[in-house]
């Protein structure tokens, strides 16, 4: 069957985009003599380059965004729509979708009481982090000012959210970094920190609390960590691990911010990640998903109590959160979020996640089996990685061009997949696989199959 999308000549664009376009996460030095990929189509699952090739796609747009897939007419038009009645003012007025959006967030998140929009996820948590700042100064002296962050997780890319990243190479060659920033271990079980830890996950924890002792409680003001962990390897807490992380930060009254940018609106197969572990947070973040795409959105949502500190004084003149984000006052993307929310909810893709998100892992266990360069599977509802190993009893990880080549296998298959990148010296060994929530059995197991053919070329 012919699988190809007849594209009108573009031979235009691709010199347009080769002469003028600094593409993202992308050495140029190859366009020189290749193409650029130009994706010109996107339907469901699926999407289609500047040659007409359909390619099936594992990973919601490349950076795990499009949660419920190409060509939602319906998100579209309500954009739209909205943009030819009001399409922006600052967002120190309101907007019908704005409002709307935010009520219908908050009902899914019980506890939290107030959204703050802006663009994207790098800029929520900065908006935590100025946040964070402003409380310590206003009601601790300024003492509580350093913020926590995880070795692994990633928090954005500005120079303030890569000091508050736990990826190295990510970071590498952008200091001198935002001072007040200090790093917790991490908490991947594969890859055991505690081999004499009876519990892993409360040992994990506790390394939290030695970092906080050690810096000075009265001195550390908020912990920001990814409820699963993304561009670091797609790690799962352990067991216990994130109620003990709770009752450090209540020992030493520290407030806990949670990065949804990847793992909110579904992507886990429950609204927010944090809701798999009963967390009770200050801060949560999202973007990425919150509107699958159709539009730039991001949100700040906060409990009532953190809200409050900053309005306890009407008269000070410097008291209130003196931010602004431009883009945060574009109407079209809290109008393609209600819809996008309204899709999860008629289509019951929250259900679906769970129920992919079990045969894509069935799926990793029993290429496990049969590939002994898997050396863990891993991950909750659609967002789920495969860390390759040449040796699982030492686990040393496979050369990370190995990985990029089954990266490549799978595309020239026509599945796109991903890869942890420019993370950590050494262990960017992870594939990483996110597809839409509308998923379906066929879409899972072409992309596993793709998987496996690429293994057995790549490590025959």
């Amino acid at each position: 069957m012919d699988t190809t999308l007849p594209i009108n000549d573009i031979s235009d664009v691709i010199e347009a985009d080769r002469n003028h376009l600094w593409h993202h996460l992308l050495q140029h030095k190859s366009l020189e003599t290749n193409d650029p990929r130009v994706i010109v189509e996107g339907k469901g699952m699926r999407v289609w380059d500047a040659t007409g090739k359909e390619h099936l796609d594992a990973v919601s747009g490349g950076v795990w965004t499009v949660n419920v897939g190409y060509g939602r007419e319906s998100i579209a038009d309500a954009v739209r729509d909205q943009l030819v009645k009001m399409n922006y003012f600052a967002n120190s007025a309101g907007s019908i979708p704005g409002s709307r959006f935010a009520k219908r967030l908050i009902e899914k998140m019980p506890g939290m009481s107030r959204v703050y929009y802006s663009n994207s996820g790098s800029e929520a948590n900065e908006k935590v982090f100025k946040m964070v700042r402003q409380i310590a100064h206003r009601h601790h002296g300024g003492r509580k000012h350093k913020i926590l962050f995880r070795e692994r997780d990633y928090h954005g890319t500005t120079i303030t959210a890569l000091s508050a990243g736990g990826q190295p190479q990510r970071a590498a060659q952008y200091g001198p970094y935002t001072p007040g920033f200090v790093e917790v271990p991490h908490c991947l079980e594969y890859r055991n920190q505690y081999p004499d830890a009876a519990d892993y996950g409360i040992a994990a924890a506790n390394a939290i609390e030695d970092v906080i002792l050690r810096e000075g409680p009265d001195t550390v003001g908020a912990i920001c960590l990814e409820p699963i962990t993304a561009g670091g390897g797609v790690i799962t807490p352990p067991q216990g691990y994130w109620e003990r992380v709770q009752e450090i930060c209540a020992k030493y009254d520290i407030l806990i911010h949670i990065d949804e940018v990847v793992c909110g609106v579904g992507r886990t197969g429950e609204w927010f990640g944090y809701q798999h572990y009963g967390v009770k947070p200050d801060f949560v973040t999202m973007a990425k998903g919150v509107a699958s795409g159709y539009a730039a959105i991001s949100c700040t949502v906060t409990t009532e109590a953190v809200f409050d500190m900053f309005k306890d004084d009407a008269a000070d003149p410097m008291g209130y959160f003196r931010d602004i984000s431009t883009f945060g006052g574009c109407a079209a993307g809290p109008a393609a979020a209600l819809e996008n929310m309204v899709i999860i909810e008629n289509e019951g893709l929250l259900a679906n996640t769970n129920a992919m998100g079990a045969r894509l892992m069935d799926n990793l266990y029993a290429l496990q089996d049969k590939h002994r360069v898997i050396g863990d599977v891993r991950g909750k509802g659609l967002f789920v990685g495969a860390e390759l190993v040449s040796d699982r009893t030492t686990k040393e990880p496979v050369d990370e061009k190995m990985v990029q080549a089954v990266v490549a296998d799978c595309m020239a298959q026509g599945v796109i997949i991903g890869a942890t990148n420019r993370s950590l010296p050494g262990l960017n060994n992870t594939l990483c696989l996110s597809p839409a929530l509308i998923a379906t059995p066929d879409d899972i197991d072409q992309i596993t199959a793709s998987i496996d053919r690429a293994l057995t070329a790549v490590f025959s």
